[in-house]
């Protein structure tokens, strides 16, 4: 159980870089490259910037989850 949580922590760990790494910032980034940069000059937010906001959320949660969990089951 604890090499199952620790292998989803790992992958939400690195998943979670590459979101973050893919949000635009104040001078652009690589989501810029899938037309985040483009949408978003126009008004509101562009659907691909919606959606990785969303699987940022989730990512996050998922990593708090695996933390938690591994945390109450290697308790002394």
């Amino acid at each position: 159980m604890v090499i199952g949580i620790s292998i989803a922590l790992i992958l939400a760990s690195c998943l979670m870089i590459l979101l973050v790494l893919l949000h635009k910032g104040k001078g652009g980034g690589l989501s810029d490259m899938f037309g985040g940069g483009f949408s978003s000059n126009f008004g509101g937010s562009s659907v691909v910037e919606r959606n990785l906001d969303r699987l940022t959320i989730i990512t996050g949660a998922v990593w708090f989850v695996c933390i938690i969990a591994l945390g109450l089951l290697l308790r002394p």
